[in-house]
């Protein structure tokens, strides 16, 4: 039981993230609806598996003033896989509710297409109670997302032997699948979500000597794309046969630069896809050079800085196997670009790639289990409503980072920075909030602490870790302008390092 339903939503959307299965989502009629619009709209584009369920008043009641009452009919248009309006309940119609409710099931897990929401808009008459009637007898089990195999490539379709493969994948691909790509000796880019990929890309592509001896015979898409624009950059300017791989579902291609789409996904025993381990071993041994770098330069007592947290929170993600939820924005992009390759499950709203409801989120996937969330404080500002309920009655572990940068981050790197005024700029793009997050959080029930040391961060998570509840985290990290100053040392050294090697 949630009082927002927009956090009831997002928390929806984490349990299903965090599950794998349909989560059902139950409001009432009028804006309790509306309410659920932006949920939707990134189960939509992210693929993840809702079961919408509206309450609505009967049609003599629509247009008369009766109070909770919004046109509710096709409410989300095309963003949900089906829309069922069945008409007022009936106990006379009862047998035709388990093929209405297989309907969207089937929809909703995707044995027809791409998983995503549902909707259901049930109209109901007064009196506003009723009894429960008995279960019609289910199927054993249940469905799980994707419940259909997904071929492997028809090897003649693709035939990579011996070149020097790139495959570029992001949301929706899963650990396995970048395995088995991996076996096969491609290199294997993924954004924040991708568990197993090659660490540390976007500064090696900063490199332009290393870029120069690193271009691929072919590249390889699947899934969503990841947030790096040098990596986007890259790829235009490479200009190579490019292929989308649609066993791991939709493949994103906003540029339009996929040549080819194959059903299917990478078979570790294809000898036609086996690629070039000598390419292979040149990113890896880039990659493991600059991971090798950081690690040497930090000690315990070093005070935080964004990309810091990032590999320290990524680092006990996957130390203690608990999922990590990473929240839009620079965290996004410091997990993407600056942590070691993800261990543990790791989500990100990176459907409509917004802040809405990333609270929310984070809480569904950890209720009932443990999970980590790490965001920034606007986020936290933007879905505070999440903490009211906090982990609700599933109960469960939360430990909840905060990069506290009294503003949004990203927009410092943007040209929009030193374009306009500072305080213009402020006012449109920093958009500080002078809120004390650690109060905010002891408000609504939660244990909070401050840290300012690596050190202080890794034993506040770890704590939070071990105790049940919702445990916030401000990690106070240099203002937006010195951690733009951060990133471009850290990109610098990394290439002068490099040169001399």
């Amino acid at each position: 039981m949630r009082i927002d339903e927009r956090s009831a939503g997002f928390f929806g959307l984490g349990r299903s993230l965090a599950t794998r299965r349909p989560v059902a989502i139950l409001v009432t009629s009028g804006t309790a609806a509306a309410e659920l619009h932006a949920a939707v709209a990134e189960a939509d584009l992210a693929n993840v598996a809702l079961l919408v369920l509206t309450a609505d008043r009967p049609p003599e009641l629509h247009g008369v003033g009766a109070p909770q009452t919004i046109v509710q009919r096709n409410l989300y248009g095309p963003m949900v896989r089906r829309f069922e309006e069945p008409g007022v309940a009936r106990v006379e119609a009862s047998t035709s509710w388990r093929a209405l409710a297989s309907r969207l099931w089937c929809d909703a897990v995707g044995t027809s297409g791409a998983p995503g929401p549902v909707h259901l808009n049930a109209a109901f008459i007064e009196p506003l109670i009723g009894t429960a009637l008995d279960l019609p007898s289910g199927r054993e089990g249940g469905a799980a997302w994707r419940i259909f195999a997904k071929p492997h490539i028809s090897t003649p379709l693709l035939d990579v032997n011996g070149q020097r493969v790139l495959a570029v994948v992001g949301r929706g691909v899963d650990a396995d699948v970048i395995a088995q790509c991996r076996e096969l000796d491609w290199v294997v880019l993924g954004d924040t979500t991708a568990q197993g990929s090659l660490a540390y890309f976007d500064p090696l592509l900063r490199d332009g000597s290393f870029v120069d001896g690193s271009k691929p015979d072919v590249i390889v898409r699947m899934g969503g794309l990841p947030a790096s624009k040098v990596l986007q950059e890259q790829m235009r300017l490479w200009k190579v046969r490019t292929v989308g791989l649609l066993g791991a579902g939709p493949v994103d291609d906003p540029d339009g630069s996929i040549s080819e789409f194959i059903a299917g996904l990478p078979s570790g025993d294809a000898a036609l896809l086996r690629a070039d381990p000598g390419y292979a071993r040149r990113w890896h041994a880039a990659s493991q050079s600059v991971g090798d770098y950081l690690r040497a330069k930090e000690s315990d007592d070093d005070a935080l800085d964004e990309p810091a947290v990032a590999r320290i929170v990524v680092e006990l993600s996957g130390d203690f196997e608990v999922p990590l939820v990473v929240g839009s924005s620079m965290p996004v992009r410091d997990v993407e670009w600056w942590s070691a390759s993800r261990r543990a499950d790791t989500f990100a709203n990176r459907g409509v790639n917004g802040i809405d409801g990333v609270v929310s989120t984070i809480l569904g996937v950890s209720a009932a289990r443990r999970g980590i969330g790490l965001i920034g404080d606007v986020t936290l500002l933007h879905d505070v409503s999440g903490l009211v309920d906090g982990l609700g009655d599933a109960g469960g572990t939360c430990v909840l980072v905060v990069t506290d940068n009294q503003g949004g981050g990203i927009f410092s790197f943007l040209p929009q920075a030193t374009s306009l005024s500072e305080d213009r700029f402020e006012q449109l793009f920093g958009t500080p909030r002078n809120h004390d997050v650690e109060a905010i959080a002891r408000a609504f029930g939660h244990f909070s602490t401050t840290v300012h040391s690596r050190l202080e961060l890794q034993l506040a998570v770890t704590h939070g870790l071990s105790v049940e509840g919702v445990t916030v985290v401000v990690a106070r990290v240099p203002s937006r302008r010195d951690n733009v100053a951060i990133h471009v040392s850290l990109n610098q050294v990394i290439q002068n390092r490099r040169g001399r090697s």
